[in-house]
């Protein structure tokens, strides 16, 4: 018949203090990370000073209305808005906003494309947008609105979310892989359009 030998008090101090060590790291594991976090949030520390979008962010909850733009969309959208004529820059954007539709692959059916003008367009390029860019969305813009709320001169491209929201701004002389890499960012992160 076998007897058990009790535990010697050595050995009874080293399992009691392997034990406080276990629990000790299982609890740094599990609180060490929000503890980590919320210092680097509320001082401000290891945080990144870059950014991963290429254009002017727009996070004033302003709408596709607040520009004077009356128009409606439930795909993500790239917006041309021409305050004056639509001249070459105007025209370079529009064909810019196409291409990176185009660019988006199968993602292409989450967005659309669209251009809002304060003026008239000219009979040659109004017959161009309807042969070359039939799925074109056009809107009118009002400018006096636009101006009040857009202090940038010229024409400009602007991504809008599905729900309205203005997103990203971008100038006339943009680089259209910029935009189109902003947009294939949004569109992973988004689960709407």
């Amino acid at each position: 018949m076998a007897t058990a030998t009790p535990l010697t008090a050595p050995e009874h101090g080293k399992r009691k203090a392997r034990g406080r060590l276990q629990l000790l790291l299982i609890l740094l594991l599990v609180i060490g990370p929000m503890v980590l976090a919320t210092c680097m949030y509320k001082l401000g520390f290891w945080v990144p000073d870059g950014r991963s979008f290429h254009g002017v962010l727009v996070g004033n909850g302003e709408g596709r209305a607040d520009l004077g733009v009356a128009g409606q969309d439930e795909r993500w959208q790239l917006l041309v808005t021409a305050p004056a004529e639509c001249a070459d820059d105007c025209q370079r954007l529009v064909y810019l906003a196409r291409q990176i539709q185009v660019g988006l692959g199968r993602d292409a059916s989450r967005a659309s494309h669209a251009l809002a003008a304060s003026h008239p367009l000219s009979a040659p390029y109004q017959a161009l947008l309807g042969r070359e860019y039939p799925r074109l969305q056009r809107y009118a813009l009002d400018a006096v609105r636009y101006r009040q709320r857009v202090n940038q001169p010229g024409p400009q491209l602007w991504i809008v979310d599905p729900h309205g929201n203005l997103v990203l701004r971008y100038d006339a002389g943009v680089n259209g892989k910029h935009v189109l890499d902003d947009l294939r960012h949004l569109l992973k992160l988004s689960n709407i359009g």
